[in-house]
């Protein structure tokens, strides 16, 4: 198939694509990265009348330090998340979460406020963005707004967004010596959706536990805080005691669906595994 004829314009500033967006008004749609978007529209799963491209907003580009945030422009690439040293220094969970996402090509040319602003259940950066606390810059005709990430994902592929706005930039607490992360998935073969993941961030004192985020993808329609493990560690030395009460504790946080591939109650198990794996990483580097 091939998708319907659409107007397309392209935007040099945020103020040129909120005007284009209002112009085309339900029947348009911001493209970046198009990893998502061009599929659907070939499919015309969507079919906009009108593409506001965003690629060429300077603003929208970039990755800076603001006081005690990062500020990472919609518009990085998730290939940028593996080279750009102030993620790196200041947002390592996310530099560690690149490398499962998808293929290198995909990576070329995906960007962080494409994958955010979808809100993939499967994906792996919305889930890591919630666990780092991270809040998310909207435009929009009613002017700028920051969103806390765990009220930014509403439900499945359903954000805070408001019709017409347009995520602008996502802003990470900056990372420090006091903190450790961890992050993995399971999945059938490397770049295939994930089975079950998850994205650790973790405050110690020598080897106590002060606070910890815990966030899940693919076990329900948004990335998951795991707050009743949270519970279980916080205050806490990782033990093995510790470690498996937090494990039997996702049995609480966590209602994945049955699929017709992967039933509920294993998807479940494959995130406790996961969890212990992750844990026994903090402690160790603690």
């Amino acid at each position: 198939m091939k998708a319907r004829a659409f107007s397309y314009f392209r935007a040099s500033t945020v103020e040129e694509a909120l005007d284009a967006h209002a112009q085309g008004g339900d029947d348009a749609r911001y493209i970046a990265g198009g990893q998502s978007l061009v599929p659907a529209l070939a499919l015309r799963l969507q079919a906009p009348r009108r593409l506001v491209d965003i690629n060429h907003i300077d603003e929208l580009r970039g990755v800076r330090r603001e006081g005690e945030w990062l500020r990472i422009g919609a518009l990085t690439r998730h290939c940028e998340m593996l080279t750009e040293p102030l993620i790196a220094e200041f947002a390592p969970l996310l530099r560690a979460a690149a490398p499962f996402v998808a293929h290198p090509a995909i990576r070329n040319r995906g960007t962080l406020g494409g994958s955010v602003a979808l809100a993939d259940p499967a994906s792996e950066f919305p889930a890591v963005v919630l666990a780092l606390e991270a809040e998310i810059e909207v435009a929009g005709p009613a002017g700028r707004r920051r969103v806390r990430a765990e009220d930014f994902f509403v439900d499945l592929f359903e954000t805070a967004l408001a019709p017409g706005e347009l995520l602008v930039a996502v802003h990470v607490p900056l990372f420090n010596p006091g903190q450790r992360i961890a992050f993995d998935e399971l999945a059938r073969r490397r770049g295939d959706y994930a089975l079950v993941g998850c994205g650790i961030s973790a405050t110690c004192a020598d080897d106590l536990i002060t606070d910890i985020r815990i966030a899940f993808f693919s076990v329900g329609n948004v990335p998951t805080r795991a707050r009743r493990a949270e519970s279980e560690i916080a205050g806490s030395r990782l033990s093995p005691d510790v470690i498996a009460a937090a494990q039997a504790a996702l049995g609480e946080d966590l209602a994945p669906d049955d699929g017709d591939d992967v039933p509920a109650a294993m998807r479940l198990h494959l995130a406790r595994v996961l969890l212990g794996r992750l844990l026994g990483q903090i402690g160790g580097a603690t």
